[in-house]
C-alpha cells in the first residue's frame, strides 16, 4: 500500500490549513499502522483518502484491489440483509475453494492451467478460505451479531450492532489491505481479543484510526502521528515512531520539549540579528574625530568605518532573512480540558440509592448505595445494561420494578450517541441551546478546553465525531452537575484528553458514575467498581 504527496482541504475551511498537507504513508504486508493524533487532525480523512471513498487535492494513493474500509459510522445499505453482508463476505472465499476444485479437475489435460492454479492457491491460503465457515461462526459470536435473524434489514439495527456485523464481515474476509476508524468502540473484551488476535495474525496491511491506547500497544507495529508538530515524533519532522504506544508518549514528550528550546533559542538569535541591523556609526567607531586637525584623514577613516558599518549591517540583514524564514513556528499551546467535571460535594449522605431495580430484558441491580462525592466504575459485558442504568439515573428511563432515588440538585449525562444539536447550526450555537444563554454567558465554551476556538463557528455536521462528542462533554458539564453519568466517556476522544478526563475524575469533588470498556482506564482504576449483567 503506498500512498504519496496527499493534501486534503476542505470548502467549510476556507483560509485555515488542509486537514492534510504533503502526508505519506508506505507499508508491507504484514504491516500495523495506528492513525493516532488530536480530534480533527485528518485521521479519519485519510483513511477515507485510501478507501478511495474521497479524493486528495494532490497526491497519489495505489492499492490492491482487494481492500475493506470500516468507517467509525458504517453507512446504511436500505436493500442489505443481515444475511446479505455476510455471504458477501464469504462469497469470494467459496468462488476461491470453487475455482481451485474446478482448475484442479482441468490440470491434467491443461498445463496452462497450471499458473492460475498456483495463483488462486495462494490467495486462498492467505485468506484461509477452507475455514471459513467456522471463523464466521465464531466471529459473530464473539461479537454479539450470531443471534441476529439472517433476513432483518441492516438499517433495523443500532449503531454498535451495525459497527460490529461490518467488523465481524470484514475479520472472516481477511482482505489485503483493512482499513479501520475506531475499530474498538462498542466491544467488550471478548470481542477485543477477538479483534486483536485476529489482526495480528492478518498477512495483510492494517491501517487504523484509534484512541485505544491498549489497542495501540497490542496490535500496531508502528504509529503514524499526524498531529506530531514541527520536529515530528523523531526531531527531524518525521511523523512515523516504530514502537509500542507507550514507549511514543515518552518520544513525543521528548520531541515537544526539543521543539520549545529550539524556539526559544532561534528567536533569540533572531532578536540579536535585529539589533545589529540598527547598529549605527556609533557603534562601530564610537566618539571617534579627527586627530591633529587633519579633516582628510578623519573624512578618509570615518569612510572605511562607514563601508565596515554597512558590510556588518547588510551581513546581519542576510542572515536574518534565513533565521526567519528557517525558524520553526510558536508550539502552539496544546488544547486542555480546564473545566470542573462536578460541583462542589456536600456533605456526606448517599448520592445514589437503588433497589432491586429491573428494566424487562436489559437490567436487573439487586442493589446499589454510592455516596455523595464517590466515583463508580460500572463494567459488564454488551448488553449488560450500563447505559440502561445511567439512562434509569438520569431520568431518561423509567424502571420495570425496584425503587431508584437520586440525591443530586444537577445532574449531567454523557450518552454514548449524543446529540449535539440540529447539523447546520454552529458548535458554539448548538452549546448555547443545549445549556441556556445565560448558563453560554457565565461559563463560555472557550473557557472548557473541550473544543479549539477555531471550531467553535464550524457547523456541527462538519465536526468529527470526535469534536462532536467534545461538545457533547462541554454540555453535560457546563453547569457543574452534582452527580455525573458518562456512558464511554473515552470513546472518539483523543489521547491527550482521555488522559486529562481520567486525571479529573480523581479530583472531581461530586459524584462520578462511569461506564468502560477502555481498558487502559480500567486497569488503573482505583476506586470502587460495580459488575453488571443482563437481566
Amino acid at each position: 500500500m503506498s500512498a504519496r504527496g496527499l493534501v486534503r482541504s476542505y470548502a467549510t475551511r476556507a483560509g485555515r490549513p488542509p486537514v492534510l498537507d504533503g502526508v505519506d504513508l508506505v507499508a508491507a504486508p504484514g504491516t500495523r499502522v495506528g492513525l493516532i493524533g488530536e480530534n480533527g487532525s485528518g485521521k479519519s480523512t485519510l483513511l477515507r483518502l485510501l478507501a478511495g471513498v474521497d479524493v486528495p487535492d494532490s497526491g497519489v494513493v495505489e492499492l490492491p484491489a482487494d481492500v475493506v474500509y470500516l468507517p467509525q459510522e458504517p453507512a446504511v445499505d436500505d436493500g442489505g440483509t443481515v444475511g446479505d453482508l455476510l455471504d458477501a463476505a464469504l462469497r469470494p472465499l467459496h468462488d476461491a475453494v470453487a475455482e481451485l476444485e474446478r482448475l484442479a479437475a482441468v490440470l491434467a489435460a491443461d498445463p496452462d492451467a497450471a499458473a492460475a492454479y498456483d495463483r488462486v492457491l495462494a490467495w486462498a491460503v492467505a485468506h484461509d478460505a477452507w475455514d471459513a465457515d467456522r471463523r464466521a461462526e465464531v466471529t459473530a459470536g464473539t461479537l454479539g451479531v450470531a443471534d441476529l435473524a439472517r433476513d432483518r434489514p441492516v438499517p433495523t439495527l443500532s449503531g454498535g450492532q451495525r459497527t460490529r456485523l461490518a467488523m465481524a464481515a470484514a475479520l472472516v474476509r481477511r482482505p489485503a489491505v483493512l482499513l479501520l476508524d475506531e475499530p474498538t468502540n462498542h466491544l467488550d473484551d471478548a470481542a477485543l481479543d477477538l479483534l486483536e488476535r485476529s489482526l495480528v495474525e492478518l498477512p495483510g496491511v492494517v491501517v487504523a484510526a484509534s484512541h485505544d491506547r491498549t489497542f495501540l500497544d497490542r496490535v500496531c507495529t508502528e504509529l503514524l502521528d499526524l498531529d506530531a508538530g514541527a520536529l515530528g515524533t523523531d526531531g527531524h519532522g518525521g511523523r512515523r515512531f516504530g514502537g509500542s504506544f507507550s514507549a511514543y508518549l515518552d518520544a513525543a514528550a521528548a520531541s515537544r520539549r526539543r521543539w520549545e528550546e529550539r524556539f526559544a533559542a532561534e528567536q533569540e538569535e533572531i532578536a540579536a540579528l535585529r539589533e545589529k541591523t540598527r547598529t549605527g556609526l556609533a557603534a562601530i567607531a564610537p566618539g571617534r574625530g579627527p586627530r591633529d586637525n587633519d579633516k582628510f584623514i578623519h573624512a578618509f577613516k570615518g569612510a572605511g568605518v562607514e563601508r565596515t558599518r554597512a558590510r556588518r549591517v547588510n551581513d546581519a540583514q542576510r542572515r536574518l532573512e534565513v533565521a526567519e524564514r528557517e525558524a520553526v513556528r510558536r508550539p502552539p499551546r496544546p488544547l486542555e480540558f480546564s473545566g470542573r467535571l462536578t460541583g462542589t460535594r456536600d456533605t456526606g449522605g448517599t448520592a445514589v440509592s437503588v433497589r432491586d431495580l429491573r428494566v424487562d430484558g436489559r437490567l436487573h441491580l439487586p442493589r446499589l448505595d454510592l455516596a455523595v462525592g464517590e466515583t463508580l466504575l460500572v463494567t459488564g459485558p454488551n448488553g449488560s445494561g450500563k447505559s440502561t442504568l445511567l439512562a434509569v439515573l438520569h431520568g431518561d428511563l423509567a424502571p420495570t420494578a425496584g425503587t431508584v432515588r437520586v440525591r443530586a440538585r444537577r445532574t449531567g449525562l454523557l450518552a454514548q450517541d449524543p446529540d449535539v444539536g440540529p447539523g447546520e447550526r454552529s458548535a458554539a450555537q448548538a452549546y448555547a441551546d443545549a445549556v441556556g444563554p445565560d448558563l453560554a454567558e457565565r461559563v463560555p465554551l472557550r473557557e472548557l478546553g473541550l473544543l479549539h476556538p477555531r471550531e467553535h463557528g464550524t457547523a456541527v455536521a462538519e465536526l468529527s465525531l470526535g469534536q462532536r462528542r467534545r461538545l457533547a462533554l462541554a454540555v453535560a458539564v457546563a453547569d457543574a452537575p452534582d452527580l455525573l453519568l458518562l456512558d464511554e466517556p473515552t470513546n472518539h476522544v483523543s489521547l491527550r484528553l482521555a488522559g486529562e478526563l481520567e486525571a479529573a475524575l480523581g479530583t472531581a469533588p461530586g459524584t462520578v458514575v462511569v461506564t468502560s470498556h477502555d481498558r487502559w482506564l480500567r486497569e488503573r482504576w482505583t476506586g470502587p467498581r460495580l459488575a453488571v449483567g443482563p437481566s
